[in-house]
């Protein structure tokens, strides 16, 4: 039996559905597990929304007239609608909020199907049909099997000079940015003779640099249009930035160690230096995300905050299904606006993907989390934005950070560069931080 689901099991499933049918029932007519059904049946449901309510997701957003929800004292000064504020958001203060989400589509079967409401109820729909799963299905399975990676560039070195730098974990690049005089050799010289074994490195000491076939993009399937999403796809992304080019962007990921290990690391890069900053959180969950963003407001103030992270471009993790607790304060005032970015489509946000392998350098892939204590992750911090960069003419991040806002971050998070040739981004680095 094939691990993949034919349009004709899709059928089945679509068919079940229609009849009131159990998940358990419909894998038993596919010797499947239950937990497949469920799956296929939340990944590939369609929602079906009003796009009036893309701003809002009040169900009475179009009939509300109310005034003054907010405590400040500029409250009775204000003459317009709640609704239109643009610094606070008043689904969370207002007492007469009703989501057009209907929390009925949280558990099975997850779409509204066979719902006795269904044709009177005025909130978003989602519905399960075989064709259409089916076709988002091939997409998927065609877009991962596209595009050819060439083979990594042969890395070179001098051995005197050049080995025990790249036992640290630098680049090539790095190091003809601190000794390109020294060395009298151009990088392509280099990396042919570490090829031809002149030397005592070979290329799988060196990092690897892969190209990838150019793809173009392609339009995403999008997966149910959960409230979080709402006025913050990355379709309102663009259309924000084109209203304020001058806005600086951060985009935010985690990176996640072996199983069992709880840690998780949250990631920030700044586009316009390449400056990237790692938190250690105790959990991958929306509370620790938060404390990350509250912490971060009180050492460096609400105004600051304002200017370093205007705006916000994140995956659709667990984790960051939180907005309104990211973009606001406790109080209610906004310090942020966040956006997401397409199910599937990291390539949307590539400056925090690429700088991941940086890190991965020094936590390769199924290393334990647990281990890693704040100091750890400071002193890795420090190292990576050490690195010269060829994007920035070889300049390192930490050079790039000359505003007087990245100096106050830097000064509050007590970060600082390294030595050129003390940069390490190897494990040894926080091995012999133990």
């Amino acid at each position: 039996m094939s691990k993949h689901l034919s349009l004709s099991d899709r059928a089945i499933i679509e068919k079940g559905i229609a009849q009131g049918c159990s998940f358990a029932y419909i894998a038993r007519q596919l010797h499947r597990d239950p937990s497949t059904i469920t799956r296929e049946v939340r990944y590939h449901r369609a929602f079906v929304f009003d796009e009036r309510f893309d701003i809002n997701s009040c169900l009475e957003f179009h009939r509300c007239l109310r005034r003054n929800l907010c405590e400040t004292e500029t409250r009775y000064s204000c003459l317009g609608k709640c609704k239109n504020c643009t610094e606070y958001d008043c689904t969370q203060i207002c007492p007469s909020f009703q989501s057009v989400n209907c929390d009925l589509l949280s558990r099975a079967p997850y779409v509204c199907t066979r719902c006795p409401e269904e044709k009177t109820c005025r909130r978003n729909h989602a519905y399960y049909t075989a064709h259409r799963a089916h076709a988002e299905y091939a997409r998927l399975l065609r877009d991962s099997r596209r595009g050819l990676r060439t083979p990594p560039e042969k890395l070179l070195e001098l051995n005197d000079l050049i080995a025990p730098l790249i036992a640290k974990g630098q680049s090539i690049n790095h190091i003809f940015s601190t000794h390109g005089d020294q060395i009298g050799l151009s990088e392509r010289t280099i990396y042919n003779y570490i090829d031809a074994r002149a030397f005592d490195i070979r290329n799988i000491d060196l990092p690897r640099k892969v190209k990838y076939r150019q793809r173009h993009p392609q339009k995403i399937l999008t997966k149910l249009e959960y409230k979080c999403r709402k006025g913050r796809t990355i379709n309102d992304f663009n259309s924000y930035l084109e209203a304020n080019p001058h806005l600086p962007v951060i985009e935010m990921d985690t990176v996640k160690g072996a199983r069992g290990s709880k840690q998780v690391l949250l990631t920030f890069i700044f586009r316009e230096t390449s400056f990237m900053l790692v938190f250690l959180l105790k959990d991958g969950t929306q509370e620790s995300v938060t404390s990350v963003f509250d912490n971060l407001t009180a050492l460096v103030g609400l105004d600051t905050f304002r200017k370093l992270f205007p705006v916000i471009l994140t995956d659709n993790g667990v984790e960051f299904k939180g907005p309104h607790k990211l973009e606001f304060t406790e109080n209610g005032a906004r310090r942020t606006r966040i956006f997401y970015c397409d199910p599937q489509a990291s390539w949307q946000k590539p400056h925090v993907e690429n700088n991941h392998t940086l890190i991965r350098r020094i936590l390769p892939k199924g290393t334990s989390f647990q281990f890693l204590t704040p100091e750890d992750i400071h002193l890795m911090t420090c190292h990576i934005n050490s690195v010269a960069r060829e994007l920035f003419a070889n300049n390192t991040p930490f050079s790039m950070m000359k505003e007087e806002k990245y100096k106050k971050l830097l000064e509050a998070l007590a970060l600082s560069p390294i030595p050129p040739d003390e940069v390490c981004l190897r494990p040894a680095l926080l091995k012999r931080n133990h």
